[in-house]
């Protein structure tokens, strides 16, 4: 349940190593006390940072019309692209997919901005005078790699962190992390599946829900 949240931090080259310095690694491997440290010192030290939660709502209309999660999350990417102030020379793709080229071309699809992938020069391509393609190096696991990619992993934790605090608040019910690794999570919406309110909260058409759901009937049916 909750959203997926999507990061892009950019660093300029003299600041990058500092990354490294304060302890910035991929967001899971780290507490959650040490991500919510590393947020404010990473905003500190970055040249931009920018976030889009991608609610359950738009998931839940993405799947409905056969749009993947993976190419939603390359829309939406590719969104927050566009959307910098300072145009990157360079960036590192989280890519989602194994193939992590896939990936890239996905994101590159959707971007306004010229992008190369992997420096793979597609042909027939032209630019505008005077405009340049941006550099994008797609890899899976790359949060694990880079240590700007790590950062933006924990700036995209943090505010996923923060988006489930809201829901137990508005609630009143502790909803766990809303992962479905989360035991709580899973025994607390096996509790709350016909509770209106926790709807626009739940991404409805994933295999989770639909084991919960079974899950209930079975329960059901042996009483």
């Amino acid at each position: 349940m909750g959203p997926i949240v999507i990061s892009i931090v950019s660093v300029s080259k003299a600041k990058e190593n500092r990354f490294s310095r304060i302890g910035v690694r991929d967001s899971k491997m780290l507490t959650r006390k040490k991500r919510r440290f590393l947020f404010d010192e990473i905003s500190a030290i970055a040249e931009e940072v920018k976030v889009y939660s991608i609610t359950s709502s738009e998931i839940n209309q993405a799947m409905q019309n056969r749009i993947s999660i993976n190419e939603l999350e390359a829309a939406k990417f590719a969104g927050l692209l566009d959307s910098m102030d300072v145009i990157p020379k360079r960036i590192y793709l989280d890519s989602p997919d194994v193939v992590s080229e896939r990936f890239g071309l996905r994101v590159k699809m959707f971007a306004k901005r010229p992008l190369l992938i992997n420096g793979v020069k597609e042909k027939r391509e032209r630019l505008d005078e005077g405009v340049s393609a941006i550099r994008v190096l797609a890899e899976h696991k790359a949060d694990a790699r880079y240590p700007v990619v790590s950062a933006a992993s924990i700036i995209a934790k943090v505010v996923r962190d923060d988006e489930i605090e809201k829901i137990s608040e508005r609630e009143g019910i502790e909803v766990g992390s809303g992962y479905p690794s989360d035991k709580y999570t899973i025994e607390m919406l096996r509790a709350n599946m016909k509770n209106e309110s926790f709807m626009p909260y739940i991404r409805n058409r994933w295999k989770t829900i639909n084991l919960i759901k079974q899950r209930k009937m079975g329960d059901f049916i042996s009483q």
